[in-house]
């Protein structure tokens, strides 16, 4: 039986100002990647999402980006690999407090917005990244864009490196994303992004936005929670997947 991760970027409000529906999508997922203060998130709201993953079993991930609030951590910035090491350490070694006091594991570490996207294809920027990790945990995986170099410095580090596809976004023929500034970006209809999901878990390729199809390795699935449809949407493709007999189990 074929098994899937599904991933969710959580934790995402700050102050007075509330985003996503964590509450109501957690009970859906297998892992959470919770912000951890830079791009998003705050020590209220890191503490309160991690008690509320641990009381759904759902695996608690870090969700380090750079530190850019108003951009929402995907604006892209100049920063040498020394400098996101630094970055790395800080909010994962910040969020693995609260899962300490809390007494459960943190199991993993995914970049968010252009850091991760950057370290998708600069090397340098995925082994400073690799290796802040190894240093401080190596039994954390690394979640990485599938067929990037995220996933090649796990590997080279020896961490477990996990190969992530997204529901919601298209894909270049490189295997990277369409960038988010351009109007295909984001498959806005459910239907559609749920047979790319399959297409993914089962055949291990997708369609890019020119209609190739490439192969790619799907071992978790992201699902944003940050729009008014996630609930819903992470509730029909939950039922696609099981239909297909295909399993959602975190990887731990």
């Amino acid at each position: 039986m074929k098994t899937i991760d599904l991933n969710c970027d959580l934790g995402e409000s700050f102050g007075a100002y509330k985003i996503g529906n964590d509450e109501q999508v957690l009970p859906h997922i297998s892992s959470a990647n919770i912000a951890c203060g830079f791009h998003a998130g705050d020590p209220h709201v890191m503490n309160q999402t991690v008690q509320l993953a641990k009381k759904h079993d759902v695996a608690i991930g870090a969700h380090p980006g750079f530190q850019d609030l108003a951009g929402f951590g995907r604006r892209a910035m100049a920063v040498s690999p020394s400098d996101v090491y630094d970055l790395m350490l800080y909010q994962i070694g910040a969020l693995s407090a609260f899962c300490q006091v809390h007494d459960v594991k943190l199991t993993h570490v995914k970049p968010h917005g252009a850091l991760y996207n950057m370290a998708a294809v600069d090397i340098n920027l995925a082994e400073a990244i690799a290796q802040a990790i190894a240093n401080l945990d190596p039994t954390l995986a690394l979640y990485g864009l599938a067929g990037s170099k995220l996933i090649e410095a796990g590997e080279k580090y020896g961490l477990n490196a996990v190969s992530e596809v997204f529901a919601d976004r298209t894909y270049q023929l490189d295997g990277t994303l369409t960038p988010r500034t351009e109007t295909n970006a984001v498959l806005h209809d459910s239907n559609e992004a749920i047979r790319q999901v399959l297409q993914m878990v089962k055949e291990q390729t997708v369609q890019t936005i020119t209609g190739e199809v490439i192969s790619i390795k799907a071992d978790s699935i992201c699902v944003h929670g940050d729009n008014s449809h996630a609930l819903q949407f992470v509730q029909q493709l939950r039922h696609a997947l099981t239909n297909e007999c295909i399993t959602i189990k975190a990887i731990r």
